[in-house]
C-alpha cells in the first residue's frame, strides 16, 4: 500500500504545473543557446534548479552570473532559423501559398460534387460547392489522374484543405495568354461578330474585343459623305462574319478590356512604303473619297493615301469638294507635308499660281470690275479673274444685312483696289459708290461765288 501511495504521489508530480514549467524554462534554454545567447545566461541557473518538497532549490555548487560570463564561450552574432532563408531572396515565399496563386494540380478522386488535388508542395486542395457547379462540364469530366490548373481561393477550410476554383484559373489563364500576344504583337484571324456605331466587335479566346473604326484597315474604313452615323453603321455591318487579320494593342482584365488593332500589318508596310517618298515629290492616283473638307487619294502600289485639303484643291474659292472631285477620278497631286505618317496633298501646287503676276496687273488705287461670289459674316468675296478673289470688308456696308441689299451673288460691281499682298493670296477692295445728282446740285449751291 505505501509502494503504491509513493508510485500515486510520484505520477501525481511529475505532471504537476510545477515539472511542466521546468521543462519548458529547459526548452527555452536549449532554444536559446545558438538564437539567443543573452536570454541562455538568463534562464542558465533555472535550468539546474531541483525540486524539493514541491519547492524550487538551486543547488550549493550552481554555477554564479560571474562564473557564467567568465567560461562563456566567446560572443557570437546573434543567429535566428530563418535568416538564412531570408538571405536567399524569396526562398521562403515561393515556398508557401497565397491567396490568387494559379498552380497545376493531380487529381486525387472525385467523391460527388467534391474533386480533390494534389498540389505536391502546396499539400492538397478541394474544388466544391459552387465552384464545383460553376466549372460545369469541365469539373465534371476530371478523373483520377488528370492534370489541372486552379486558382487558390482560400488557404485553409475547416477540414485542413486549400479551397481551389477551375473556373477563376481558366479565367486568369485566358487574361495572360492574351497579354503574352499583345507583347509579343502576334498578328490574328479573328471573325467580326458585331457591329456599332463606333466600330466591330471580335471574340477571341472566349473573351469579347473591340475595334474602334479608327483602327480598321483602309480598304474596310467606311467612308460615308457628311460622316452620317446611320451610313457608317450600316459599311460596319457588312464586315460582320469577315475574318480580319488583326493585333491586340491594350489588355485589362480588371476592367475586362480588350481592344484590338487592323492596322498591325498594314502600318508595317504603310511605313516601308513613306520612305520612298518625301516632301516634295509629284505623285499620280486615284479619288477615293470625297468629304467636306477635302478628298483622299490613294496612290502607290502599297496604298498609300494622302490628304487633298479644300483649300489645296484648287486656285479659285471652292465651296464644296463634291463639285470638283468624285471617287475614282484620276489625279496627279504634289506633298507637301508628312507628319506622324499622315501625308498632305496639294492639286494646285502643280498648277501655275494665279497670283504670281496679279503684283503687276493689280496696283492699289486701280479700279476694276469684279463678280460677287460668297458672303460671310465679315465681308463679301469678289472675283477680278480667275483665280484671283478680293475681299470686301463687312465695314464698307456698317452691317451684314446691309452688304446683301447692297450687293447681290452672281452680279458684277466696280470696286477700287485698296491694298494688295500677291504673296498671301490678298486683296482687300472698297466699294465706288456714285454721288446721286441731287447731292450734286446742292454741293454746287453751296460753293461760294468767285
Amino acid at each position: 500500500m505505501a509502494k503504491f501511495k509513493k508510485s500515486f504521489s510520484n505520477r501525481k508530480f511529475s505532471h504537476s504545473p510545477l515539472i511542466r514549467i521546468i521543462r519548458l524554462i529547459r526548452t527555452i534554454y536549449l532554444f536559446s543557446i545558438s538564437c539567443f545567447p543573452p536570454l541562455a545566461k538568463c534562464v542558465y541557473t533555472l535550468y539546474d534548479m531541483k525540486i524539493v518538497n514541491n519547492m524550487i532549490v538551486k543547488p550549493k555548487n550552481a554555477p554564479t552570473e560571474d562564473t557564467i560570463e567568465e567560461n562563456a564561450p566567446p560572443k557570437l552574432k546573434p543567429y535566428h532559423p530563418m535568416e538564412q532563408v531570408l538571405k536567399n531572396g524569396s526562398a521562403l515565399s515561393s515556398a508557401l501559398p497565397k491567396i490568387g496563386d494559379i498552380v497545376d494540380g493531380l487529381v486525387l478522386e472525385r467523391k460527388g460534387p467534391r474533386i480533390f488535388v494534389d498540389l505536391e508542395s502546396f499539400g492538397n486542395g478541394v474544388i466544391y460547392g459552387r465552384e464545383f457547379y460553376a466549372a460545369g462540364e469541365t469539373a465534371r469530366a476530371l478523373k483520377a489522374g488528370d492534370t489541372v490548373s486552379v486558382k487558390i481561393t482560400s488557404l485553409d477550410n475547416e477540414e485542413g484543405y486549400r479551397e481551389l476554383s477551375l473556373r477563376e484559373a481558366g479565367e486568369d489563364r485566358k487574361w495572360l495568354e492574351l497579354l503574352r500576344l499583345m507583347h509579343e504583337g502576334a498578328l490574328l484571324d479573328v471573325p467580326v461578330q458585331e457591329a456599332n456605331r463606333g466600330g466591330v466587335i471580335l471574340e477571341l479566346q472566349g473573351v469579347k474585343g473591340f475595334l474602334p473604326t479608327s483602327q480598321l484597315a483602309t480598304a474596310h474604313y467606311p467612308r460615308v459623305e457628311g460622316g452620317e452615323k446611320e451610313k457608317i453603321l450600316q459599311e460596319l455591318q457588312k464586315l460582320v462574319g469577315t475574318v480580319l487579320k488583326v493585333k491586340i494593342i491594350d489588355v485589362d482584365s480588371k476592367e475586362n478590356k480588350l481592344i484590338f488593332s487592323e492596322r498591325g500589318q498594314e502600318e508595317e508596310a504603310h511605313r516601308t512604303a513613306l520612305a520612298k517618298y518625301k516632301v516634295g515629290d509629284a505623285v499620280e492616283g486615284e479619288i477615293t473619297g470625297v468629304v467636306d473638307f477635302g478628298a483622299f487619294m490613294k496612290f502607290d502600289e502599297t496604298g498609300l493615301e494622302g490628304l487633298i485639303h479644300i483649300s489645296e484643291i484648287g486656285w479659285t474659292l471652292i465651296e464644296d469638294p463634291r463639285s470638283v472631285l468624285k471617287p475614282g477620278d484620276r489625279a496627279s497631286a504634289k506633298i507637301i507635308d508628312m507628319q506622324g505618317g499622315k501625308i498632305s496633298l496639294s492639286l494646285k501646287a502643280l498648277k501655275p499660281d494665279p497670283w504670281a503676276e496679279t503684283a503687276e496687273k493689280y496696283k492699289k488705287g486701280d479700279t476694276v470690275d469684279a463678280k460677287i461670289t460668297k458672303f460671310n459674316p465679315f465681308g463679301a468675296f469678289a472675283e477680278l479673274n480667275e483665280g484671283i478673289q478680293g475681299l470686301v470688308h463687312i465695314s464698307e456696308f456698317g452691317t451684314e444685312t446691309n452688304m446683301r441689299k447692297t450687293l447681290e451673288l452672281g452680279k458684277n460691281y466696280q470696286f477700287k483696289i485698296l491694298f494688295t499682298d500677291p504673296k498671301e493670296h490678298k486683296i482687300s477692295l472698297g466699294m465706288i459708290r456714285l454721288e446721286k445728282p441731287e447731292e450734286k446740285t446742292s454741293q454746287d449751291e453751296t460753293k461760294p461765288a468767285e
